[in-house]
């Protein structure tokens, strides 16, 4: 197998896309963990996923998600790593990550809700990145 081969295979185990994400929380299968700042968790996230910024991950993870849950991250979008540090944060503690790829804008791009203190939004779907 070459190392193209292990990477890709490796990369598909961590990562998740957005609809299989919804599915999945809907499925109650994963802790969805947005990573984001606070302003950015009132700008706008995915309801029902718990807010958690990455730097406190270390000390408040195991308070909000017991040990061993599965866990999914995300963060903006795909101009942003931040989902990536969250995830090797969780992966540090133990608990099996996989990361959202696209971030909360590929969410509200695919036209699904995104929750704001005005609360539930949906946006037309972008017919560019629309999975459904």
């Amino acid at each position: 197998m070459s190392n193209a081969t292990e990477h890709f295979r490796a990369k598909l185990e961590f990562e998740i896309d957005v609809m299989a994400a919804r599915d999945g929380l809907v499925g109650g299968e994963f802790a969805l963990v947005d990573t984001r700042r606070h302003a950015s968790w009132d700008h706008g996230h995915v309801p029902g996923a718990i807010h958690l910024p990455t730097a406190l991950i270390p000390a408040q993870a195991a308070a909000l998600i017991p040990p061993g849950t599965p866990v999914v991250v995300y963060s903006w979008g795909p101009g942003c790593n931040g989902s990536t540090f969250a995830a090797l944060a969780f992966a540090e503690l133990g608990y099996p990550v996989r990361e959202m790829i696209g971030g909360i804008e590929y969410w509200a791009r695919n036209g699904l809700p995104v929750e704001t203190a005005d609360g539930l939004n949906t946006r037309a779907t972008d017919p560019l990145v629309t999975a459904d």
